[in-house]
């Protein structure tokens, strides 16, 4: 592995302290990486953050959907907001996994963070996780008031799938009047089900993440037999939209990682977005695998973390604190 990719140097020293994500046995990931959750929230400093959540109506005929609210102590309002989508191939995760990087969003930009918890595939796919990501941030802006939001200061984040799912509800949002919002800021996303990008074909053997587990997660998002398939919706797989149905989006900011089956996929659609006239801004980090965010002392990883909070301070129109790089998510 090592010598056919030329990650970088610290975060090559690193590889053999971060675990591979197996999605085979779907209930021994999910109990390992709830157990590796809970360590890391136990041990998190939330000093100057407010940590709760709230739960908001579901889709039609679907149960509630919670959100992790991270509040600036004694901030008044109102303020800026990170709609947060989690990663996890559609499969894993919980609002709970991004709990550091949550926390240092909302110390470094005073804004509001709401992390939404979505149902997850294979038990439940598509359309279920979008629905529920569209049904929080709707009742989000609905007790926007109540908050102390401004609903015209709402940015999407998300990582991985939940990247995926940002520029999905960027899309679905649009189409149906509403919420606005102001940007949406995509990291290594998961855009495109047919796998037939340079990188998909390529990366068989990388770290975190290859070729065979964004097959698995396609197919439990899509439901087996699908993928690839006339039949998939540009909502699901928005590499799938054409450059007419992007125009009039939320402006957006794409970072890829190099040695990521992912890569070309965010990178198409960052230039599919500029053909449509959004404004788009692309970031490919040097060295990295999927999931590098993980090793958070590497100095590539500290300046993408720098330049990743400064965008979206830009986007959300603000001067909040500006704080030292500190850790990402973990």
């Amino acid at each position: 592995m090592g010598p056919r990719h030329r990650f970088d140097p610290e975060l090559a020293a690193a590889l053999p302290l971060i675990p591979e994500v197996e999605l085979l046995d779907l209930d021994a990931a999910r109990a390992s990486q709830a157990a590796q959750v809970a360590a890391a929230v136990a041990a998190a400093d939330t000093s100057g953050v407010d940590v709760g959540e709230i739960h908001v109506p579901g889709p039609a005929g679907a149960p509630g959907v919670r959100l992790r609210l991270y509040r600036p102590h004694g901030a008044r309002g109102p303020l800026p907001a990170v709609y947060a989508i989690h990663g996890g191939g559609f499969m894993l995760g919980s609002p709970e996994v991004d709990h550091d990087w949550n926390l240092l969003l909302c110390r470094r930009l005073g804004a509001l963070v709401a992390s939404v918890d979505y149902r997850l595939a294979p038990e439940h796919p598509f359309p279920a996780p979008l629905e529920d990501c569209y049904a929080g941030l709707r009742g989000l802006v609905e007790r926007a008031g109540e908050l102390g939001v401004a609903p015209e200061r709402i940015a999407l984040w998300g990582d991985s799938a939940g990247a995926g799912l940002a520029a999905g509800l960027a899309l679905l949002a649009r189409d149906r009047g509403g919420p606005a919002v102001c940007f949406q800021h995509l990291c290594s996303p998961a855009l495109d089900d047919r796998l037939s990008t340079p990188s998909a074909r390529r990366f068989t053997d990388t770290p975190v993440w290859n070729r065979r587990n964004a097959a698995i997660s396609w197919d439990a998002y899509l439901g087996h037999g699908v993928r690839g398939t006339a039949d998939v919706s540009p909502y699901a797989a928005p590499a799938r939209a054409g450059v007419m149905a992007l125009a009039g989006l939320p402006p957006a900011y794409v970072s890829v990682m190099e040695f990521d089956p992912l890569r070309d996929e965010g990178i198409d659609y960052a230039r599919a977005l500029l053909a449509a006239g959004v404004s788009a801004e692309l970031h490919l980090i040097p060295g990295t695998f999927h999931g590098a965010w993980a090793v958070e002392h590497a100095a590539v990883i500290r300046r993408a973390t720098a330049e990743a909070v400064e965008v979206l301070r830009g986007a959300l129109g603000g001067s909040g604190p500006v704080e030292p790089v500190g850790p990402v998510r973990g």
